[in-house]
């Protein structure tokens, strides 16, 4: 199951209302509140440049651009975009993913979020930030089961590992692990699983900030 769109049809006046700034402009721009002028979105790839994908963002870029994005902007090699579209965040990720199995011919999975969610999850990091020695991350969820089970990792990770989930409805995971252990961490080991390939990636706070700027 994917986490819901929120829209204002969803929620009664009085909760709209209520809802902090920040969400209702998660649930505007995901729920297709907005229909004229452009949303800016930012766009996660999955497994770019690592295990034998090998992408040259400038090729991302063009790719995205031929497929009717606009603004198309790459941060870093390891699959992190920037883009304007009138569609919501759904189509904007069918699209994406169609674009780049189509042009570079592999099993491309993306996810999709505007910028003011991001803005929001980096704000809402729950631990020491720079923390020397550490290693700080968020892993993006696009299922609820998924998230269930990867937020149920805390209960046995170990005592240098900080796992929390974040608020409902940003659907990510935050942890923090000590240089040099994140693949041998709880989380690290356990995301290289097939099972969460299509539904999950993971940036660090830094490429986060990177993209926010």
């Amino acid at each position: 199951m994917e986490f819901p769109l929120i829209t204002a049809n969803s929620l009664s006046s009085k909760t709209w209302r209520a809802m902090p700034r920040a969400y209702v402009a998660v649930a505007s721009f995901s729920g297709g509140l907005v229909q004229s002028g452009m949303a800016k979105f930012a766009a996660f790839l999955r497994g770019v440049n690592v295990g034998g994908v090998n992408l040259k963002m400038a090729e991302v870029a063009t790719a995205l651009t031929d497929a009717g994005f606009c603004n198309v902007r790459t941060i870093l090699a390891s699959g992190n975009v920037l883009l304007e579209s009138t569609c919501g965040a759904a189509e904007v990720r069918e699209k994406t993913e169609a674009t780049l199995r189509e042009r570079f011919g592999y099993d491309a999975w993306a996810l999709i979020y505007d910028v003011d969610t991001v803005r929001t999850i980096v704000t809402a990091y729950p631990f020491e930030c720079e923390l020397e020695g550490y290693q700080s991350y968020v892993t993006f969820v696009a299922d609820a089961a998924i998230l269930d089970e990867l937020s149920a990792l805390a209960d046995t990770a170990g005592p240098d590992e900080n796992i929390s989930r974040g608020p409902d409805p940003l659907g990510v995971l935050y942890w923090q692990v000590p240089k040099g252990s994140t693949l041998d961490s709880t989380i690290g080991q356990t995301m290289g699983k097939k099972r969460y390939k299509s539904s999950t990636t993971t940036r660090n706070l830094r490429t986060l900030a990177k993209v926010l700027r």
